[in-house]
């Protein structure tokens, strides 16, 4: 049975959070909405205390390319403002932020490939 790229993608966002929390990332929230956008992961980084904003890309093969290719240019905007609207409503204005991209590319019956790009826009 084939999965949906919804439970595609929810499997990814584990696999991220369980990343980020094996490198002691402090996990503040997941799915943070704002309009018909989302952030998929917002965590704090312990090495340097960044609130880092993450955008996790999954994909079962290769057709449409690289997982983190998907990461569009419309794609980064939206990002940018949903956390500028984050940071906003918890009024945080003091604090270094990133962007980074986790990719995931499941295989079959081989461990999936997981890419933790940091600053990548």
């Amino acid at each position: 049975m084939t999965k949906s790229s919804k439970e595609i993608g929810e499997e990814g966002e584990k696999l991220a959070v369980d990343l980020l929390k094996s490198k002691q990332f402090e996990i503040i929230k997941q799915n943070y909405r704002f309009g018909k956008g989302e952030i998929d992961v917002i965590a704090k980084d312990p090495r340097d205390g960044f609130l880092v904003f993450v955008e996790v890309k999954t994909r079962q093969n290769l057709e449409y390319g690289e997982p983190e290719y998907a990461v569009t240019q419309s794609k980064i905007k939206q990002i940018k403002k949903i956390a500028e609207m984050y940071l906003y409503e918890k009024e945080i204005d003091e604090i270094e932020c990133r962007f980074d991209v986790i990719a995931i590319l499941f295989r079959q019956d081989l461990p999936p490939l997981i890419n933790h790009i940091e600053n990548a826009f």
